[in-house]
């Protein structure tokens, strides 16, 4: 699993790079998340679909210029 953790101060970590630590926790459990391993995932699901809201927004200002 990977160590890395969301970053402080309300900046948004890549949706791949939190992808990359969804995957890693799910292999180190063997696709079986229970306990503390349940409550990461949980966590990093969120953290994910807050990554991919940002760059989706980060993608609409770019096609409007």
């Amino acid at each position: 699993m990977s160590s890395s953790s969301p970053v402080p101060g309300g900046a948004v970590r890549p949706a791949a790079v939190v992808n990359a630590d969804i995957r890693a926790l799910v292999l180190s459990c063997g696709g079986w998340l229970y306990g503390e391993a349940r409550q990461r995932y949980e966590l990093l699901v969120a953290e994910w679909t807050v990554a991919c809201a940002a760059e989706r927004g980060r993608e609409d200002v770019v096609a409007a210029a």
